[in-house]
């Protein structure tokens, strides 16, 4: 396995009296968005694809309908006659088309897109995405846009998902920052550019099950300490990288911050690692955190 260099962050003082919670269901009401301190999110990690074995860069090609010429371009130093399992690539999005990315993307439902402001006058914009599907989804990305109130664009960026893999039945918010100045009078839209149907026979995400997890949300409400343990249920292998990712949510189930917790450290069948980290609000008060977890 290969170790991937993740996102860190410096940690906010904790606040006393920390309270544990089990569970809490949102209520679809709108809130509104009171200012808020500053707060720096994961940078997103790129549109990659990991070499199995039986792949071929051509056959990568044609599986996410780009050129190969492309592939190669954006992927300097890489031998197509010397593929090596493991191999990061990077796929460049819209090789057969101009500025649409590319394969054809999954149809996702996005349950909500709420934006945020930032201290210094920017945006924070989530798109909650929901795989109402069987199998695992990879390689999510969105295009977001925001629209002023005549309904014209006044800026528009891709995003990338913090994990590779969305499992079935499971929700993930993908991030956009849009850096000041940003008009006070401004909608979101968000639309899923890549979104791949995860094959059952893809051997290269691990099966893992987190345990004895706790979440404290310490007052006023503004940030939550989040810790437990990570261990994979299958036997006789080894995840080379484990990202656990915590998703904070306020009392109606609107995506209020998110923080991803990386380790490069050898996990295999007969141990578990240790995860503590903090996630915090970029709006209203934290009401609960989901957590969602890749080992590879």
């Amino acid at each position: 396995m290969s170790e991937d260099e993740g996102p860190h962050l410096t940690p906010a003082a904790l606040f006393a009296s920390p309270r544990p919670y089990q569970t809490a269901t949102p209520v679809p009401t709108p809130s509104p968005i009171p200012p808020l301190t500053e707060f720096l999110l994961p940078t997103p990690t790129p549109f990659t694809y990991t070499v199995a074995a039986g792949d071929t860069l051509s056959g990568i090609a044609t599986r996410f309908d780009v050129r190969l010429d492309d592939l190669l371009t954006a992927n300097p130093g890489v031998s197509p006659t010397a593929l090596q399992v493991g191999t990061l690539l990077t796929i460049p999005l819209g090789g057969n088309t101009s500025g649409e990315p590319t394969p054809t993307p999954v149809p996702l439902t996005i349950l909500q897109t709420d934006c945020w402001p930032s201290a210094e006058g920017g945006l924070w914009c989530f798109a909650l995405a929901h795989n109402n599907y069987a199998e695992t989804i990879e390689n999510l990305s969105m295009q977001f846009t925001l629209l002023d109130g005549s309904g014209q664009e006044i800026g528009s960026q891709v995003a990338y998902g913090l994990l590779n893999i969305l499992p079935a039945g499971r929700k993930m918010p993908i991030a956009a920052f849009f850096p000041a100045p940003v008009p006070a009078d401004v909608h979101p839209r968000a639309q899923v550019l890549t979104a791949i149907r995860l094959s059952a026979d893809d051997s290269r995400y691990l099966p893992i099950a987190l345990q004895n997890t706790l979440v404290r949300v310490d007052w006023p409400a503004r940030t939550a300490h989040v810790s437990g343990r990570a261990a994979l249920t299958t036997q006789s292998t080894t995840a080379g990288t484990l990202w656990v990712l915590g998703v904070a949510y306020d009392q109606y189930g609107h995506v209020v911050g998110v923080r991803r917790w990386d380790s490069s450290a050898a996990l295999n069948a007969e141990s578990s690692l240790a995860f503590d980290f903090l996630v915090s609000s970029l709006g209203p008060p934290i009401d609960h955190v989901d957590l969602l977890v890749e080992a590879r």
